[in-house]
């Protein structure tokens, strides 16, 4: 049997952890087979570049960040569209596909991932999923690796960041990852201890956020703490889809509206507001221990799934289970933080504010 892999969309910790327990399930358990590594994602079978990993390879790399066969973004929407060359990115990568004597890709990655996943196993090629995403907003399942990694970095940012907050007695409004879904900033700012987290689920009102931090300062906190995933916007741009709220900030030649937030905070409250960015250190360095065993159970559960022949499939957590979904019935969905969640629950009930 033939297996290649493949790691697509932005990197996070844990992929080498997969990578690893899904190639040494698979040279334990599946007599003769071979593992081809495909370098830069999806970017790297449109090449048709791949090459024999062996079990000297991908020892030792369980703890490592990042992924040692590289990433690459390829939008699902333009899988379809034919080149000057005459053929679509999704017609070389069926061709390269066949063309390495593949049984089967497994293909870790998040939302986007596996919308071309399953392009690929609509076209006929063999397909497993394993999801990850720091973002943890891939429908189906209860949690994706990489995520509980970047809670905990984010986590420990955040204290760092208090202790120099309260020292200069300001607003400190500490921006994490989370365009579409708000798990990061959730998480990690109920972790942390966070006086108001504001997230693109749910859209805030600047005067209230406002009075609430006033409302703080005049109990006597030397600090604020404001957590912001990166997608939250205000109550008057709800009403506009995601692309025109990025052309607005773009026409306010800004990212997000974390820099707006804080000036209109110094400005309506007279407390020095500051702004902090964690970015891209969010998504590297060593997996968590959490992490490291959900990859090496993935990896294992793939290599499985790979023998069985379940194919045109994403593993999912559900509880303490690993099960199947469909790629068909995933592709495309996201998972959002809803208002009745637990989490959210759990932090109003904390007196954290949430927009509202």
């Amino acid at each position: 049997m033939r297996i290649g892999i493949l790691t697509s969309g932005g990197d996070c910790s844990g992929l080498n952890a997969v990578i690893r327990a899904a190639g040494i399930s698979i040279f334990n358990n599946i007599k003769g087979a071979q593992l081809v590594g495909i370098p830069d994602g999806y970017g790297g079978l449109i090449r048709g570049e791949g090459q024999l990993l062996h079990r000297d390879d991908i020892l030792g790399i369980l703890s490592r960040g990042g992924t040692m066969l590289g990433s690459s973004r390829q939008p699902f929407k333009q899988m379809e569209i034919v080149g000057d060359d005459g053929e679509s990115k999704l017609a070389k990568m069926v061709r390269n596909y066949k063309a390495m004597n593949l049984d089967c890709l497994i293909a870790l990655g998040g939302a986007g991932t596996h919308k071309n996943a399953a392009l690929l196993q609509r076209e006929g090629c063999n397909v497993i999923g394993v999801p990850k995403t720091i973002d943890n907003d891939i429908y189906g399942t209860d949690v994706t690796f990489g995520f509980q990694t970047a809670v905990e970095v984010a986590c420990d940012c955040i204290d760092r960041i208090r202790t120099t907050a309260e020292s200069h007695s300001r607003v400190m409004l500490v921006e994490v990852m989370g365009n579409k879904a708000g798990w990061l900033a959730l998480h990690a700012g109920i972790a942390a201890g966070a006086d108001a987290i504001l997230i693109p689920e749910i859209p805030f009102s600047e005067d209230k956020l406002c009075d609430f931090v006033a409302s703080k300062k005049s109990l006597g906190k030397r600090c604020v703490i404001v957590v912001v995933a990166e997608g939250a916007h205000v109550k008057s741009d709800a009403g506009l889809k995601r692309k025109k709220r990025a052309f607005v900030r773009t026409e306010l030649n800004e990212v997000t509206v974390t820099p707006h937030l804080a000036e209109y905070i110094e400005e309506k409250t007279g407390y020095a507001a500051r702004t902090s960015v964690l970015g891209y250190v969010q998504r590297g360095g060593t997996p968590c221990a959490y992490d490291r065993l959900l990859c090496t159970r993935l990896g294992e559960a793939a290599a499985d799934f790979a023998a069985e022949g379940r194919f045109g499939v994403t593993i999912a957590v559900k509880g303490n289970r690993l099960v199947a979904n469909k790629l068909e019935d995933v592709a495309g969905k996201y998972k959002y933080v809803h208002r009745a969640d637990r989490m959210v629950k759990c932090a109003l009930e904390l007196g954290i504010f949430l927009g509202e």
